[in-house]
């Protein structure tokens, strides 16, 4: 039996899988790690404790499984993407805390980009809007807010990169300088036509060309695991963005073919095939995990999807276990018309409102925890809804099932709410770690351990499929009820 370990690098945890030929996980190891929230709308991670938490995850996988290391053909790497990290190349330390995906601080630059009338350039090089998510303007933060960073980054001693570049430098020994398509494309400066980094967006956002990585597609030797890390040399043989990572382990290899993953945040990506389709919905278009020539997404995110749970969890102290909230929202028939919107850092598509703000309305005497359990997991499948409904407008097309992974995805009440939503299937397949899945997915294609995607094809098995119950009439009013209530959390916080 041959093997492949895949570093699965969230935003709230590490975690290492380690994959048998078959596709299976035979083992996993998670650690968690601080998230920090300096001011309201910042968020960030220790970049150290981020690779030290996967690191060790990779040893203890390696160590309880007992598998012989020449038997593990090749490292994958997914992680959360446009999470911003710089660092000294000489001592390889941080110059400040990685400023997270999540984090909002650079809407008042995104604000001035826009009155610039920087969003079409931005929109036709990239696919993306201009929105404090992506890179882009975090990195413009680190360099002007930390004394002599921008000198430093000039004289080509800083390196930039998203987590994945961050881990790939530490794990080889700070000999390597490398991302991936998939990632490169989530930073607001790269062409994603021309698949390199664009000259003008570089100026645009005044990032020094010599602070970037190499970027290579996903499928690719990226650089050599030195035998003292884990006991033998192992090559880092695949690399994509988490979203992208899923899609892949989902076998969404066509055009027309969609996934949701049900994570922190969610995310739905529809293959678009070689073709960029631009959003008049406030979509974003992105790279695809690349293993044969150019292919592209329709992607839509929010922010707030199970990270929502969470704050049940830890914020308002319903329950000890996450897992517990779906016995608590089972317990009454519905949400009794209360509406919970998780628009705690800003609302993603299709609003793009950074200043959007949480906001709970419907409450009566007769509320109970259990209807406010109930109204944040319709959140997640409300928000999700939106995304595709934006998706086929813009794709013109309608989709025949929705394929979702993710923690989310193994809430039987959720999933069958979203189905209701959709008035389509929602198939949740019997590997539901289809991120990590990804990522080994594209290090055994580089390794030879897969030798093509219809083989990857073959492994994908349906565990449950949620087809839709609710009346249409019944799902429009409720959808309708919904967008009120997100009418009301937006524009909270002043611009």
């Amino acid at each position: 039996m041959r093997y492949i370990l895949a570093l699965d690098q969230g935003t709230t945890s590490s975690r290492a899988i380690l994959f048998d030929e078959h596709g299976k996980p035979v083992d996993t190891a998670q650690r968690e790690f601080r998230q920090i929230f300096p001011q309201p709308g910042w968020v960030e991670h220790d970049a150290k404790e981020i690779y030290q938490t996967q690191r060790d995850t990779a040893r203890e996988v390696l160590r309880r499984t007992e598998v012989p290391l020449k038997d593990v053909m090749g490292i994958g790497i997914t992680n959360q993407r446009e999470t911003t990290i710089v660092w000294d190349r000489q001592t390889g330390e941080p110059i400040h805390h990685a400023i997270v995906w999540q984090d909002r601080r650079t809407a008042p630059q995104c604000a001035e980009l826009k009155k610039m009338g920087a969003e079409g350039l931005v929109r036709e090089r990239t696919g993306l809007v201009i929105d404090p998510y992506f890179s882009g303007t975090k990195i413009s933060w680190l360099l002007d807010n930390v004394p002599g960073a921008r000198a430093r980054a000039e004289r080509g001693e800083l390196a930039f990169g998203t987590v994945d570049t961050w881990l790939t430098w530490h794990l080889t020994g700070n000999r390597t300088h490398v991302t991936d398509v998939s990632n490169a494309s989530r930073t607001m400066l790269f062409n994603i036509h021309m698949n390199d980094w664009d000259e003008e967006l570089l100026q645009l956002l005044d990032v020094p060309r010599a602070l970037l990585p190499d970027v290579h597609p996903s499928t690719h030797a990226f650089g050599m695991v030195p035998a003292a890390m884990f006991g033998e040399p192992l090559v880092i043989a695949g690399i994509a963005g988490d979203q992208q990572a899923a899609m892949f382990g989902q076998v969404c290899h066509r055009a027309g073919m969609a996934k949701n993953t049900y994570g922190t945040g969610c995310f739905m990506l529809l293959h678009t095939g070689d073709k960029v389709v631009e959003s008049k919905s406030g979509l974003i278009s992105t790279s695809c995990a690349q293993t044969r020539g150019l292919e592209f997404a329709l992607e839509g995110s929010v922010f707030v999807g199970g990270a929502v749970v969470q704050w049940l969890r830890d914020g308002l102290g319903f329950f000890s276990s996450s897992g517990e909230v779906e016995k608590l929202a089972n317990s009454v028939l519905d949400s009794g018309d209360v509406y919970l919107v998780p628009a705690f850092t800003g609302l993603g598509a299709p609003y793009w409102d950074p200043n959007a703000r949480g906001a709970m309305i419907g409450l009566t005497r007769g509320t109970t925890r259990a209807h406010i359990a109930r109204a944040a997991l319709e959140s997640i499948a409300f928000q999700s809804a939106e995304l595709l409904e934006a998706m086929q407008k813009d794709a013109g097309q309608s989709l025949m099932e929705l394929r979702v992974d993710g923690g989310a995805a193994a809430n039987d009440l959720l999933m069958q709410f979203q189905a209701d939503l959709l008035g389509v299937a929602v198939v949740r397949p019997k590997v539901t770690e289809t991120t990590a899945l990804g990522a080994a997915y594209l290090a055994g294609l580089t390794t030879a351990l897969w030798k093509s995607r219809d083989e990857l094809a073959a492994h994908w098995k349906v565990d449950k499929r949620f087809e839709p119950r609710m009346e249409r009439q019944e799902a429009e009013q409720r959808m309708k009820r919904w967008r009120e209530a997100v009418g009301r959390s937006r524009n909270w916080e002043p611009a």
